[in-house]
């Protein structure tokens, strides 16, 4: 099984606000679409876009399917089901909106597409490698590039970067600890 290892990608951060207008832009494409019978969130990722689209598309019924491709920041080939969809409901998912926040590889949109052969799939950002995977995304994103999504991040106090710099200069080794900074004389 073959896995990629994003730890030394390039992270761009993805603010709240700016998260909200992607997904506000993606729902604005989707609406010459629809109508939608509903939404099928793909877990984790997919519920907060799901949220913001059902309520822009005033879509009542949501649904949704766990899947698991990635560790941390480790994606592997393997898919895991988590959470089966309620096949009563949603069929073959003729007329059903299957949202997420990004495909990536395609490994996880193609899993669900097999579930779901008839739905719309639709993410707000995408990859070169898994954009065939969509039917609709508003935004392109290098392969290279980890997204940092605003429920993954853990929002700390950083160093101004002319410290951050000064500890650099002074020391390869010690970096960010500005006891360790010589007395500016």
């Amino acid at each position: 099984m073959e896995t990629k290892d994003y730890a030394s990608a390039v992270y761009i951060p993805i603010a709240w606000e700016l998260f909200h207008r992607d997904t506000r832009s993606l729902a604005h494409k989707l609406m010459a679409k629809g109508p939608f019978k509903g939404i099928v969130a793909i877990t984790r990722g997919g519920l907060i876009p799901s949220s913001i689209i059902a309520r822009e598309l005033d879509i009542r019924v949501i649904e949704s399917v766990g899947v698991a491709t990635y560790d941390d920041r480790t994606q592997s080939s393997g898919v895991q089901i988590l959470k089966e969809l309620n096949r009563d409901l949603v069929g073959d998912g003729e007329g059903w909106l299957v949202v997420d926040d990004l495909v990536d590889s395609g490994v996880t949109a193609r899993a669900v597409k097999a579930m779901l052969p008839k739905a719309h799939m639709a993410t707000v950002y995408a990859k070169p490698e898994g954009q065939k995977e969509t039917d609709t995304f508003v935004v392109a994103v290098r392969q290279d590039v980890w997204l940092l999504f605003p429920w993954d991040a853990d929002l700390q106090p950083n160093e101004p970067l002319v410290r951050r710099q000064r500890d650099l200069e002074v020391d390869d080794v010690s970096i960010g600890r500005p006891d360790d900074l010589p007395s500016q004389g």
